[in-house]
């Protein structure tokens, strides 16, 4: 949107503090028209020029006063970024009219909100959870559709995996307005797809998946996700030059162009396919000595006869059948005789397909485009529960996400840290005094036995003097 105009009533041109908005507003770039003017400016001719820049105003004003009206009329306009979508889940139960579950499946796994078991701030670290192991989850919020044409897009929020998450997903999807909210599945088309993405330990990255023509594109490069139980704040950066970059705690951890790290394109050189290596040509670097012959000794058989083996003495040829020595390795084996390397005189190198330009290539600078962006989904599979996704965020300005970063993320990770680290110390106690009391018991037991065992045999002793007086009384009668 390029003209100063109210997209949809939802407006506000000074968000409160609500816990879910939708702002709309304008860039330095943005035109305006004469009809947006105050009507005692509209008489300025020629009068336009783009706000922010050095040709901001006509030198051909011909009133100074008006210039200045136009100047704090300028000045007065907001040149805040644009927030498509934001959500903080500050409301309570309130988001439950913003997000609608898909009915695809009937056995989704169900959400709940939650600051989970360790947080930097009970209320503000409040977010979506996931509540039952062994699911796929399927959740999505709709707002209004916009273009990312000639404009930066940044989609960013924070992921808890605080269950010690050992396969499932904790990506997010942004997808087209003509999405059905209450059918949306695994195989629903959508733009992007981004975050990260656990299964043991062979799968630990970040998807950056991208569709083009109606494909979709993963990413080449290998970037590696946090895998730990905090809190961590994930940001993608489109840019309109076909550039990216992802961001992990607020921090680059990779970067590149569309072209170069995704297969959207067909290479734009291909083998000649005319081309094929002379019959003449050496491309073996060495070559056997002609000069070089094997030794006359040096076939010998693998294995031979045991010299020093005996035929045992009750050996009966008639019942065992002949007696032949077992076989052993032939120390003199050399095994298959190689002639010696030389130098190749003739050698030419590895000889390297020429390339030629590939006629399907054909540059597209749209390819960061996406026309109608309405729709971020959660549609993942967790084997256990426990992710709290929280903090989303669509904007245009990468200013803007560094700012609701530090209002949000920034605020409350290092306190939430120190929770999840009391909380580890007090456990870690509970369970060395748990052990403790444990070996206790069992020294307890271990005594005890050894005094029954003194006990049995102090017994077991004075019934055999018993006994002895007995049979000493029996004897003398």
């Amino acid at each position: 949107m390029t003209q100063f105009e109210h997209p949809h009533p939802t407006y506000h041109p000074s968000p409160p503090n609500h816990s879910h908005f939708k702002v709309t507003a304008y860039r330095k770039t943005d035109l305006i028209k004469p009809s947006h003017l105050h009507p005692g400016l509209t008489s300025l001719s020629p009068w336009c020029a783009r706000i922010g820049s050095a040709r901001f105003l006509d030198l051909s004003c011909s009133r100074m006063k008006f210039c200045s009206a136009l100047l704090a009329l300028l000045a007065s306009v907001a040149v805040e970024a644009t927030v498509y979508f934001r959500e903080q889940f500050t409301d309570g139960d309130g988001w439950k009219t913003r997000w609608l579950e898909s009915k695809h499946k009937s056995d989704y796994g169900q959400w709940k909100l939650s600051s989970g078991k360790f947080y930097g701030d009970a209320e503000a670290d409040k977010g979506l959870q996931t509540s039952q192991d062994a699911r796929f989850y399927a959740l999505s919020a709709r707002f209004q559709p916009f273009s990312n044409e000639g404009k930066t897009l940044v989609v960013q929020f924070t992921v808890k995996h605080e269950q010690k998450i050992d396969c499932g997903g904790g990506y997010v999807k942004i997808f087209p307005s003509d999405l059905d909210q209450s059918d949306m599945h695994g195989d629903s088309k959508y733009y992007v797809m981004f975050g990260p993405d656990i299964c043991g330990y062979s799968t630990k990255k970040v998807h950056v998946i991208f569709n083009y023509k109606g494909q979709n594109h993963l990413i080449k490069k290998d970037i590696k996700c946090k895998d730990d139980e905090l809190t961590h704040l994930y940001t993608l950066i489109l840019n309109p030059d076909q550039t990216y970059e992802v961001r992990i705690d607020n921090e680059k951890v990779e970067s590149g162009s569309l072209e170069d790290d995704w297969d959207m394109l067909p290479p734009k050189k291909i083998k000649d396919p005319d081309a094929k290596k002379p019959s003449d040509w050496d491309d073996r670097a060495t070559i056997d000595d002609p000069s070089d012959t094997k030794p006359e000794d040096w076939d010998q058989p693998e294995t031979i006869p045991d010299p020093d083996a005996k035929k045992p003495d009750d050996w009966d040829e008639d019942m065992d059948g002949e007696w032949e020595p077992p076989m052993i390795t032939n120390p003199e084996f050399k095994g298959d005789w190689k002639p010696k390397q030389i130098s190749n005189p003739d050698y030419k190198g590895a000889w390297v397909h020429p390339e030629v330009d590939n006629p399907e290539y054909a540059p597209d600078a749209n390819m960061y485009r996406f026309d109608d962006i309405s729709v971020l989904g959660l549609d993942l599979w967790q084997v256990k529960s426990g992710t709290i996704f929280d903090n989303f965020l669509i904007s245009d300005d990468i200013k803007e996400a560094e700012e609701v970063a530090k209002e949000t993320w920034e605020v409350t990770k290092g306190p939430e840290k120190k929770m999840r680290d009391e909380q580890e110390d007090i456990e870690r106690k509970l369970r060395e005094e748990e052990e403790k009391s444990k070996k206790d018991d069992e020294e307890d037991i271990e005594e005890e036995g050894e005094e029954e065992k003194i006990n049995d045999e102090e017994e077991d002793m004075d019934a055999g003097a018993e006994d002895d007086e007995d049979i000493k009384q029996k004897d003398e009668l």
